[in-house]
């Protein structure tokens, strides 16, 4: 401003596109009314999420039949399995979430970048054929039909060199990278569950003297032993998804699944082992999954590195502890519920554990969606689209509410009638029906909480992700142990409802302050 008050013309300039730039919270209303429209963006969104949804809900389901099958054994085995799967299934979760995570947003920007490259190669030796064919051209007489032909054949010579080189193997530094971390997590975890089975279970609140320990002990040692195959799969289910392929992990893990529920019974009431015929069915299942991956795997892209010096070890490591961190921090809000639960009793420990298993079964179908908008994301990032990505989130998160919402009516009325399926046990059916309201209604806020997630790891947000996690976990942390002491069961429900709400809360502050990764959205109109 000069002396007489008047703005200078770069002010002027600047306030011109302060007012122009759009603000960040429209991205949650982009485009809403077409939200159901099955444009191309929400096709590309339905054919990533769907095979992933019903992929990542698959094994939650497994675990519900092998609940089922174990509730008909009794309330102490049924309440014993529980806590075995929530341990064991943290336990993975600190071991290979953060490969996966990271897994499927590298091999998203490098197959992003290795195509863009093979396009401009084919468009540089397309000109070039041209050119040359044009230079032929003139050389020679119009009226020869020979020549004609022959110049014909270059440019499907030319086709054919094309054609051959999209049918070749191409070589992805983050595949193999993943899969040797993967298998080497795997057999670390498998060592880490069956050396300290009984001191775990312990923590988590099943003393010496507990009825459950035996059978929980016995479940959980077994069980360990498909860790290897467990890691390794979805390390490939993250390279998979990397390739917008959600289609063969779903397939892999239906033939695995189906494999577990026909030999539950058998091993279970058949051949008369109880718990441990349970879990030896999961664990041939496991391998089943992996081997039908690694197969497939092997058809797309070529594992062997050329040497040693091209894995991405430092990468995977860098960001991955961020995500190990995070990972830390959700897994002990979940570990530290399930243990809260346990410590009342076997009978609410049963009803929890039925509750929790509904619960991230229904929620994790939001993440099919959060796989599709990182998938699509890391993509856009990686080719700068910054249009895209933002177009990619919003529509992400409008298909979250509504799928969350639509949860919310099928489990309120479900949950009614389907907690018999589980347990006959009158007071845990008591328990399960006043945990209902909980698992129906944080749907919506669990759906977006989710899709956040995959969005952040989409737009390579780690750090963020990471630290607003901690930040949430130690509220949580303190709600949970206040509430679970003075109001029990209940007081746990509310406190995970509690700690779902601040995860969302997370995700809207990131993008509605344009912040990060998302600075963009300040100046893009």
């Amino acid at each position: 401003m000069d002396s007489e008050g008047s703005l200078q013309p770069e002010s002027i300039s600047l306030l011109m596109l302060k007012e122009q730039a759009p603000s960040p919270l429209k991205v949650f209303f982009k485009d809403a009314r077409h939200v159901f429209k099955l444009d191309e963006l929400g096709s590309e969104i339905l054919q990533i999420a769907f095979p992933a949804a019903l992929a990542l809900t698959a094994d939650p389901i497994a675990s519900l039949v092998d609940t089922a099958f174990i509730g008909q054994i009794g309330a102490v085995e049924l309440a014993a399995v529980g806590v075995s799967i929530a341990l064991f299934n943290q336990v993975s979760r600190i071991a290979i979430f953060p490969l996966v995570s990271v897994t499927t947003s590298f091999v998203a920007e490098e197959d992003a970048a290795s195509k863009t490259a093979t396009e401009e190669a084919e468009i540089e030796a397309y000109e070039s054929s041209f050119s040359e064919e044009n230079e032929l051209k003139e050389l020679i007489h119009h009226d020869d039909p020979e020549k004609q032909v022959h110049g014909s054949s270059l440019s499907s010579n030319n086709a054919a060199r094309i054609i051959k080189s999209e049918n070749e193997h191409k070589y992805i530094p983050s595949v193999t990278s993943a899969l040797v971390i993967g298998g080497i997590l795997g057999l670390v975890q498998a060592f880490i569950l069956i050396l300290g089975a009984k001191p775990l279970l312990n923590f988590m609140g099943v003393k010496a003297d507990s009825p459950m320990l035996t059978p929980a002990s016995q479940y959980l040692t077994l069980r360990s032993l498909g860790a290897p195959a467990v890691l390794l799969s979805l390390a490939m289910q993250g390279v998979f998804r990397g390739f917008k392929d959600t289609k063969t992990p779903l397939y892999a893990t239906v033939a695995g699944d189906a494999t577990n529920i026909i030999l539950d019974p058998i091993f279970m009431f058949v051949f008369g082992l109880g718990v441990s015929g349970a879990a030896i069915a999961h664990v041939i299942s496991q391998y089943l999954i992996s081997v039908i991956l690694l197969w497939q795997l092997l058809r797309k892209v070529d594992v062997l590195p050329p040497s040693f010096k091209d894995l991405q070890f430092s990468r995977f490591l860098k960001n991955g502890f961020l995500l190990l961190a995070r990972v830390i921090a959700v897994t002990f809000c979940v570990t530290l519920s399930a243990s809260m639960a346990a410590r009342q009793g076997s009978i609410p420990m049963a009803a929890f554990q039925i509750c929790l298993q509904v619960w991230l079964a229904s929620s994790l179908l939001a993440d099919g969606l959060a796989v599709a908008g990182q998938a699509i994301l890391a993509s856009s990032f990686a080719r700068k689209d910054h249009s895209k990505a933002m177009t990619a989130a919003s529509r992400v998160l409008q298909f979250g509410v509504i799928l969350g919402l639509g949860l919310t009516v099928v489990l309120a009325i479900g949950l009614q009638f389907g907690s018999r399926l589980f347990t006959k046990d009158a007071s845990v059916l008591h328990l399960i029906h006043i945990g209902i309201p909980f698992v129906a209604l944080t749907q919506p806020i669990n759906a977006l909480a989710f899709v956040f997630d995959g969005i952040n790891f989409g737009a390579s947000d780690y750090a963020y992700s990471a630290y607003s996690m901690i930040t949430v976990a130690v509220i949580s942390i303190i709600v949970l142990l206040l509430l679970s002491s003075s109001y029990g069961f209940i007081g746990i429900w509310v406190a995970l409802s509690i700690y779902m709400s601040l995860r969302m809360f997370a995700g809207f502050w990131r993008i509605g302050t344009a912040t990060g990764p998302w600075t963009f959205l300040r100046f893009l109109t």
